[in-house]
């Protein structure tokens, strides 16, 4: 069978697939279920264009590793086909523990698990199918690989995830402030020191690379109406979760073992099979669930769910500084007055949170530039712009969300 296909992508044109082996990986279930997460959760909702899936995200940064080692290796540095192969399987599976809808559900399916460590359990799983092929893989993405720069081309703060997230998120909202130089910056990347560093000449496209990643942080990942139905999102399986540990929750299969498995309740499912379960789990079983909850006796999961597939979305108000617990209880009693709610269930349409962002931080690993002279310097010391130094500095909001119909 002839495994070296040719993928037509949006962004990039044509993408080939380097080895057998990693055919066979896009091939996998585990892999194949990438294909149904959006890449941008709920962000639709504001950008109708933002219909792009993890799985497009991952063949696109696997064509931008190909396109790196090669200017990488042009320039002297020691790769190996094996290693070649290796950092590219790293990339590609890299987002193999994402769970519904991204990051929204994160922290809400299986608690006090990233998706870092779920891309872990199920890279180590396919390593056992795969007779000890991704070994190397595996060493590189958890940094433990001699040659420190293959890490950095895939978890870093210049890595081929961040390049491809810009430029296809760009691309599919719309959002032109997104759109970086990604072929510039990967035709002056460079190894020095075992360091993956960018040559002067590429400096400026490494400033419009941060600026780009703060503009398109608050314009669409955090933008407050995609931030309202995050929130939503998040409250209707909170509810879920309750409602679950008192009485069965019609929803799909591969769903149901999630809300029986939280802190404080008894599960029967093992980890292996859990690991199994959520491999199973996509966009698809959340808006199905959904759809089904938007008809159940409960009025508070009922009204939430109904209201979210309807796009009838909180309201959100945004502020630099914490919202006083005076006005949050002034809304309390407005709702309680227009409806017949508990006042211990009022945190579901009542609530206040932060959000934060910071588009450089070089103290989870610097971007080092190098010059003609041989020496380097952190992009924030060697780029003649202030906002660079500002980039640096975590910003934080505070947002409100409750229900419109109280105005």
């Amino acid at each position: 069978m002839n495994k070296r296909k040719i993928i037509n992508d949006p962004v990039y044109g044509f993408i080939t697939i380097p080895t057998e082996l990693i055919f066979d990986l896009i091939e996998h279930p585990f892999f194949q279920r990438l294909g149904r997460i959006k890449q941008l959760g709920l962000t639709y909702l504001v950008y109708p264009g933002a219909q792009h899936t993890r799985l497009q995200h991952a063949l696109g940064a696997m064509h931008l590793m190909g396109q790196s080692l090669e200017v990488l290796r042009s320039k002297g540095a020691e790769i190996s086909n094996e290693e070649a192969e290796a950092v590219t399987i790293a990339i590609l599976l890299h987002d193999l523990g994402h769970g519904p809808f991204s990051h929204t559900l994160e922290k809400i399916l299986i608690p006090g698990t990233s998706h870092e460590a779920l891309s872990l359990l199920m890279m180590e799983q396919l390593n056992l199918q795969f007779d000890g092929r991704l070994s190397m893989a595996i060493d590189i993405f958890l940094g433990k690989y001699p040659k420190a720069f293959l890490h950095q081309l895939v978890s870093s703060q210049l890595d081929m995830d961040r390049l491809d997230y810009l430029n296809r998120d760009s691309f599919f909202t719309g959002v032109a402030e997104g759109v970086i130089g990604y072929d510039r910056i990967i035709k002056m990347l460079i190894i020095k020191d075992n360091t993956l560093m960018v040559e002067s000449k590429g400096m400026y496209s490494i400033e419009k690379f941060l600026i780009s990643r703060r503009l398109m942080y608050w314009q669409v990942y955090l933008h407050k109406t995609v931030l309202a139905a995050e929130q939503m999102l998040v409250k209707i399986f909170e509810r879920a979760h309750s409602l679950a540990l008192i009485r069965k929750l019609e929803c799909t299969p591969a769903l149901s073992c999630f809300l029986n498995n939280q802190p404080g309740s008894e599960s029967s499912v093992n980890p292996e099979e859990l690991l199994e379960r959520f491999a199973d789990l996509d966009d698809t079983d959340v808006i199905s669930s959904i759809k089904m909850w938007r008809n159940d006796p409960d009025q508070i999961l009922s009204w939430l769910s109904r209201n979210l597939l309807l796009r009838q979305l909180f309201k959100i108000e945004l502020r630099n500084t914490p919202f006083d617990t005076s006005e949050i209880s002034l809304i309390k009693d407005k709702i309680q007055g227009k409806a017949k709610i508990d006042y211990e269930d009022l945190h579901y349409f009542v609530f206040t949170e932060t959000t934060s962002n910071h588009a450089y931080s070089p103290e989870l690993g610097p971007i080092n530039i190098l010059f003609k002279d041989g020496s380097t310097k952190d992009i924030a010391d060697a780029s003649d712009l202030l906002n660079i130094r500002v980039l640096e500095a975590t910003v934080v909001k505070y947002f409100l969300c409750y229900p419109k119909e109280i105005l």
